[in-house]
């Protein structure tokens, strides 16, 4: 039973992110809204702050961000199968699309109604990926420092000739920083949004796992 219900569950996560392979125009950050509002919306395995957590780590490892977040889902909600799933039902639709544009394109692309239709695709995609950074700010970014941190990074990434990896890395550091910072000047911290204080009593001291965003 248990097997078989795994197995079932494989196939809907195979189906689940074949249909949202075609969506990889542009990309792999314009297929994000399309994932998480099949994964968190519709199908509700997840909530969508561990959907925006899976994100950042699949952006920030190597390779493109919507195969490594497939893969992610797919381990997290089946295991390896899970994850074999996820990857060859998201990758398997552009392969295929890939292979029919390429012969296609061979004896059209000098049409001027098939370059019209690609400037069209242009500016769907960047509406696409301006959702996505829209959907991940909101759930991300919750305070003066989180704002702050958006705002330096983006600046830096556009004017100085800087790799993205760095900054990730840097922004990991500088987090870990102002955290512990701001605890040794007795502010309370917000680690994610929207958590509750949890109260634990530690050698007879309150102490706070998570604070209610208080703007600092």
């Amino acid at each position: 039973m248990l097997r078989n219900r795994k197995l079932h569950l494989c196939l809907d996560i195979f189906w689940t992110f074949f249909k949202i392979g075609p969506s990889t125009f542009g990309g792999g950050y314009a297929m994000i809204p399309v994932i998480e509002r099949e994964i968190v919306g519709k199908k509700a395995w997840m909530e969508e702050a561990e959907m925006t957590d899976i994100i950042s780590i699949a952006g920030s490892a190597p390779g493109g961000i919507g195969v490594n977040a497939s893969a992610f889902i797919g381990y997290r909600l089946a295991g390896i199968w899970g994850a074999i799933a996820a990857v060859v039902g998201i990758a398997l639709p552009t392969f295929l699309i890939a292979l029919v544009l390429s012969l296609f394109l061979v004896f059209m692309q000098s049409e001027p109604k098939i370059e019209a239709a690609f400037k069209g695709i242009h500016g769907a995609i960047i509406g696409l990926i301006a959702l996505a950074a829209y959907n991940m700010g909101r759930s991300a970014i919750y305070d003066k420092t989180t704002l702050g941190t958006a705002i330096v990074s983006l600046a830096v990434l556009l004017i100085l000739p800087i790799n993205p990896i760095l900054i990730i890395l840097i922004g990991l550091f500088v987090g870990v920083v102002l955290v512990k910072v701001k605890e040794a000047m007795g502010y309370r911290v917000t680690l994610e949004k929207g958590k509750e204080p949890v109260h634990t009593s530690h050698n007879g001291y309150t102490h706070y796992d998570y604070f209610i965003a208080d703007g600092i």
